[in-house]
């Protein structure tokens, strides 16, 4: 294993940039924050909307930064020398970026977007891969201007499958994004109604989305959801950069299909067709839409020459994550109550697949469902629309009350019949008290909502409810 991830010399060389240090210096990452910074990372100051970098070299340097990259007028301490300045502290990272690609030649670079599931899609790779190899996975939700080249950077040299995500809510970011990450594979996982507020169109969205096709390398591979109504539209884009195509789905003639699926509250177990052989496996998360992302998961293993009957076993090990449906069950004498956490963000299509997935949860178990839901937001003028058809959804899955909060969340709370109403606030901080008061022992109770509506809160909420001794208790 290397004892750096860079040398300042190449640092320099890659950033177009002038230190005084020894460029022999060892560098064992990057980092843009400086709470997160590890002994001997390069910090680099980036200019933000809200807060600039350069505030923090200081902070940095003094909790063991190797080097801070800054640009050329800051102004430094005397006699400084761990400075690394260049013109343009962004393009520095963009620059550090490129290079790791570039010196990653034997690593097979796999890209992730889609309107749903990128995140949980890159950590299904990650464990799906890691029987085969070293794998580097881009951090949280790394996905944006700064995200994609951060984890690019960090990127060991000796990597055998590098996962990006990629996002955007705007025509021409993903474009950027898929020119440094330069992938081998691209999955799309859906396109749905997501910033309709930036589109004109779920075509435009669609179209949007195949520019990550853009960057593919010369005889990349573009794995695509063929249940999705804009499945051809994003494969004549893929035949446009003369892309090899992998489809996946239930849909037949998918390249890589689902056989046969058993949904359950904690897990599913799947039989599929992964371009050519059977495999069988669990799924250690619930709900269709991570069956549906492990069949592209599966089939990305398979181009990149991962043992792919290691990948299927290894995704029992693949669970819901903290805001985007991981399970919390608090347990009390009174009984036990369930959380799905769904906070981290909302559209139409992930708000149908957690409402889905709470349908799952056996009566026997929990004997009421509990949907608390705000606002998905940047969806334009067809959200209150948007809103008001999860009806719907909420009586396929057999909902038993619903607490909502926000603007939109009113029109859809006002549709439902007054049996299931359980409150409505205009935000989730006035909706808490009235949560957790109508909220019991035996309920599962799932949250979701876009993450302006601020819905993490009350997760927290319930969380110090039914954790705290009650009354009675410390008498």
């Amino acid at each position: 294993m290397p004892k750096s991830l860079w040398t300042v010399g190449e640092m320099v060389k890659a950033a177009r940039g002038k230190c005084s240090l020894p460029s022999g210096t060892k560098v064992s990452g990057v980092s843009i924050d400086s709470r997160s910074l590890a002994p001997d990372e390069a910090f680099i100051a980036l200019r933000g909307l809200n807060r600039d970098g350069h505030e923090f070299v200081e902070a940095a340097l003094s909790q063991g930064a190797s080097c801070a990259i800054v640009e050329q007028d800051f102004k430094a301490p005397r006699g400084e020398k761990r400075l690394l300045r260049v013109a343009d502290t962004l393009q520095a990272l963009n620059d550090l970026g490129t290079a790791s690609r570039a010196r990653a030649k034997d690593t097979v670079v796999i890209a992730v977007t889609g309107s749903v599931g990128k995140t949980g899609t890159k950590e299904a790779l990650k464990i799906a891969l890691m029987p085969s190899g070293l794998v580097h996975v881009s951090l949280k939700s790394h996905n944006n201007h700064w995200g994609v080249p951060l984890s690019l950077a960090n990127m060991r040299q000796d990597t055998n499958f590098g996962v990006f995500e990629a996002g955007m809510n705007h025509a021409g970011e993903l474009k950027a994004l898929t020119q440094l990450i330069r992938p081998h594979i691209a999955i799309i996982t859906t396109v749905a109604p997501v910033h309709l507020g930036f589109f004109r169109s779920v075509e435009a969205i669609a179209d949007a989305k195949a520019e990550i096709l853009e960057g593919l390398v010369p005889g990349g591979a573009a794995i695509l959801n063929r249940d999705n109504p804009y499945f051809e539209r994003l494969r004549r884009h893929a035949w446009q950069r003369k892309a090899k195509v992998v489809s996946f789905g239930e849909t037949q003639g998918a390249d890589a299909r689902s056989l046969s699926v058993e949904l359950g509250p904690e897990s599913s177990e799947v039989k599929a067709d992964i371009l050519g052989e059977t495999v069988s496996y669990r799924i250690g998360a619930p709900g269709i839409h991570f069956v549906q992302n492990s069949l592209a998961v599966l089939a990305a293993a398979n181009l990149a020459d991962a043992d792919l009957k290691a990948a299927a076993k290894a995704l029992a090990g693949w669970h819901a994550q903290t805001g985007r449906g991981e399970r919390i069950v608090i347990g009390g004498k009174g009984g036990r109550v369930a959380i799905i956490d769904e906070s981290y963000n909302a559209n139409p299509a992930s708000m149908r697949a957690a409402l889905a997935t709470l349908g799952l949860t056996p009566r026997e178990e929990y004997k009421r469902r509990v949907a608390v839901l705000g606002d998905m937001l940047e969806l334009g003028g067809l959200g209150p629309k948007l809103h008001q058809e999860l009806v719907e959804d909420i009586d396929a899955a057999d909902v038993d009350l619903v607490y909502a909060c926000g603007e939109m969340m009113r029109g859809l709370y006002e549709a439902l019949p007054a049996k299931r109403r359980g409150a409505y606030a205009k935000t989730s901080e006035q909706l808490a008290p009235l949560l957790t008061k109508g909220v019991g022992a035996g309920d599962v109770v799932m949250i979701k909502g876009s993450f302006g509506s601020r819905m993490a809160p009350l997760v927290e909420a319930l969380q110090r409810h039914f954790q705290a001794p009650s009354k009675a208790a410390q008498a």
